[in-house]
């Protein structure tokens, strides 16, 4: 054969070959890869071994297929869920943040007290800080203001707790609000139970200004039932989106009523919805108007209270020194079954309610979500995973995103979302932190991603600060 048709017998084969050379394009390497992870998605229901790339902070694909990373970290017989939201979280600080973020948080909102000033609150937080944060503006902190209440802390401790308002004084607190709306506030903050001298009318006029923003009302009810009433009454008038925070704590001995009034106002067409932590203490200022009738109580009932800053439970004597000194209390009493029906229930998202300051506080801060995925959902089988995971992830996500964009992004596992992810064992996870010492981390979430950057690496904090503000557009 001479070499000119030997040439031309070859030509096809080559282009050929070349033409698979073409095809396949260079491996994809994405900044990190979570590799062989049961990726559980609470949006789409997928529920799969799946691979998950990562670039630039987002998810980039979802593969039934290896990928390759720079990094990889290998999720085999753990579970890959969105990061957990929690709604109602008061430490929005380092040293909450670095106990809230190892049992799985990846964004931390204070959206029951807020705060009174908005802008400056974000402006102290301008340092990247280690997980997503955001707060609501508080008519507890407008009314803290406008009536000189002496307070230092968190809620009031005279006029604005008990005071009455004028009417040019509810109107300078209403003008406080929609200040704070403007600045970017996520929602708007509500305490009918610190403030008993606030009206219903005054809390329906408030509900009105959160109504105008499009802004969720986020409320610590009073009065039992009679309270929830005339509260869901009130946001339906005024046009106010309705979350009720720790549905268990405020309904106690009621939860049964509670939950089938928040579903008949559901039913008819209201938006409310509730949360609830799984632990039977709940936790406050004792100087708080909670307590105002203190001194009328049977002697067994100030033992049900245990001072945060010894551990140690209060007899009428030592809780009379404790009103005047101040600093926050452990309040006792709830019952399990109490505490399990507002978990499982489908109406309640999952939030803390969490506090820590210079290592004392309620282990709801570093164990709230770890205790629900492992005595409920694994130990007691009284919650499935998914549906645990839609009450930590979606729904909250889902509760904030008409008014912050950027929640649209979070609480699912889909190409575009946000890279916030929490992987842990499902066999291990448990909470462990006590009442005497909330500081000890969970078990069982060996690794935290917040905008694909590695946050808790092998159940260490590592020294990446991804957070960012979590806010509305401001005008």
């Amino acid at each position: 054969m001479t070499p000119l048709r030997l040439r031309l017998r070859m030509a096809p084969i080559a282009a050929v070959a070349l033409l698979l050379a073409c095809s396949r394009a260079p491996a994809t390497t994405y900044d990190l890869v979570i590799a062989n992870g049961r990726v559980m998605d609470p949006e789409s229901g997928l529920d799969s071994t799946r691979h998950l790339g990562i670039t630039g902070g987002k998810i980039a694909v979802i593969s039934a297929e290896p990928l390759q990373g720079t990094r990889t970290i290998d999720a085999t017989n753990h579970v890959v869920a969105p990061g957990f939201v929690d709604l109602h979280e008061h430490g929005q600080q380092e040293e909450s943040y670095a106990l809230m973020v190892r049992d799985g948080v990846t964004s931390a909102l204070e959206l029951e007290v807020g705060d009174g000033n908005i802008a400056e609150w974000y402006k102290t937080r301008e340092a990247p800080q280690l997980v997503n944060f955001g707060v609501s503006v508080g008519h507890i902190k407008a009314r803290m203001k406008v009536l000189n209440d002496p307070s230092k802390d968190l809620l009031p401790a005279g006029a604005g707790g008990t005071g009455s308002a004028t009417d040019a004084q509810q109107a300078a607190m209403a003008e406080i609000l929609r200040q704070g709306l403007a600045e970017g506030a996520v929602a708007v903050g509500f305490g009918s139970a610190y403030t008993p001298g606030a009206t219903m009318a005054e809390m329906e006029r408030m509900f009105r200004v959160a109504a105008e923003a499009g802004a969720s009302g986020h409320i610590h009810l009073r009065n039992g039932v009679p309270g929830l009433d005339s509260t869901i009454a009130a946001a339906k008038a005024a046009g106010m989106k309705l979350h009720i925070v720790h549905l268990n704590s405020v309904g106690n001995d009621d939860i049964d009523t509670f939950i089938a009034r928040i579903t008949a106002a559901r039913e008819a067409g209201q938006d409310v919805t509730t949360e609830a932590y799984p632990y039977g203490a709940g936790m406050t200022s004792i100087q708080s108007a909670l307590f105002d009738d203190w001194q009328t109580w049977p002697e067994e009932r100030y033992a049900l209270h245990q001072l945060v800053s010894t551990g140690e439970r209060l007899t009428k004597a030592t809780f009379a020194k404790a009103r005047k000194d101040g600093g926050t209390v452990i309040i006792h009493g709830r019952s399990e079954e109490q505490t399990k029906k507002g978990i499982v229930n489908p109406l309640a998202m999952v939030a803390s309610d969490g506090f820590i300051e210079n290592g004392r506080g309620h282990p709801r801060t570093s164990g709230t979500y770890a205790k629900v995925l492992g005595k409920y959902v694994r130990d007691e089988q009284a919650l499935p995973l998914m549906d645990a995971l839609r009450k930590m992830t979606l729904l909250p996500a889902q509760r904030l995103e008409a008014r912050v964009p950027a929640m649209a992004a979070k609480g699912r596992i889909k190409v575009g979302a946000d890279a916030d992810l929490t992987i842990f064992d499902p066999q291990t996870v448990i909470d462990r932190s006590t009442y005497t010492d909330a500081t000890i981390p969970s078990a069982g979430i060996p690794y935290v991603l917040i905008a694909g950057q590695v946050v808790v690496d092998s159940g260490k904090v590592t020294a990446a600060r991804p957070g960012r503000p979590l806010r509305a557009p401001t005008r």
